[in-house]
């Protein structure tokens, strides 16, 4: 096995898109500084809404298929090259709907084997630091959910069996930043090509500024990020500092990232993902 560089970080994500969104600068920044960074996406989001007129015809399978190619996309524009699928599952569509049922959906998983084939990776990667989302998914969709529980147990398991992740970190945003980021985007409404603005209530993983841990400064990432979200053309929408996904609500994007760590130890004002950990292999 090739060797890998000394800090190594895994990301654990549901769909194509979800990796440039929350957390593309952070990705684009600990590739440009060497890091090995490994993105396992859960499903391909075979049941993702599509934006574009002429991709409209674009569903099951054929979306999924389309959707990969999208996410290599904009994982080149991140110089991210270790990308994983965590394998075959497919995407359940939002919670309570009968896709949820499908045996095939990532909901309908089962934990342990998912968690176990993670595990692999993780034992592979012997990553320090793993980021993924809370356990309502940021924002209650069961492929987020199961995502965590996922990632959660996989990290259990690869302790287990001889390498434990030093810090586990989840997806966050403060308030008081989104807050003023709305503030700037009302002001500034006109002049997108949105229909209106999302609420501060549709963003996932929106907390209390005291449950930030670590900011990432990914300022000198942006574009990297911007382009990232435009290669998830079927999904998202990117106007300057904006984005809107299908329905056509914008939001902030921001390059500047925000996690709460939830297993280690953070040092007071972190803003690096590997602060305190030892990197040696």
């Amino acid at each position: 096995m090739t060797e890998l560089p000394p800090r190594r970080l895994l990301l654990v994500h549901a769909h194509p898109d979800d990796e440039s969104i929350n957390n593309g600068a952070t990705m684009a920044k600990y590739v440009a500084e060497g890091a090995h960074v490994t993105l396992v996406t859960c499903t391909l989001g075979e049941r993702g809404e599509v934006i574009p007129p002429e991709l409209g015809q674009l569903e099951g399978a054929a979306l999924g298929a389309y959707r990969k190619g999208e996410l290599d996309a904009a994982l080149g524009e991140l110089g991210v090259t270790d990308a994983r699928l965590l394998g075959g599952y497919q995407d359940s569509g939002m919670m309570g709907l009968p896709d949820n049922d499908d045996p095939d959906s990532f909901w309908q998983a089962d934990l342990g084997r998912a968690a176990d084939a993670l595990a692999d990776v993780i034992l592979e990667v012997r990553p320090q630091v793993l980021v993924t989302y809370d356990d309502n998914g940021g924002y209650g969709h069961p492929d987020h959910i199961q995502a965590h529980r996922v990632a959660m147990r996989a990290v259990e398991l690869a302790a287990g069996r001889g390498h434990r992740v030093a810090k586990v970190y989840w997806n966050r945003l403060p308030r008081s930043v989104v807050e003023d980021a709305f503030a700037r985007l009302a002001e500034e409404l006109p002049g997108l090509p949105f229909g209106k603005s999302a609420d501060i209530a549709d963003l996932p993983g929106v907390v209390e500024d005291e449950r930030i841990t670590t900011v990432v400064d990914g300022t000198a990432y942006a574009a990297a990020k911007a382009a990232a979200m435009r290669a998830h053309a079927t999904q998202i929408t990117v106007a300057g500092d904006y984005f809107a996904l299908s329905n056509d609500l914008a939001q902030p994007l921001f390059s500047t990232e925000y996690y709460e760590l939830v297993q280690g130890s953070a040092e007071p004002g972190e803003s690096d993902l590997f602060a305190g950990v030892e990197v040696a292999s």
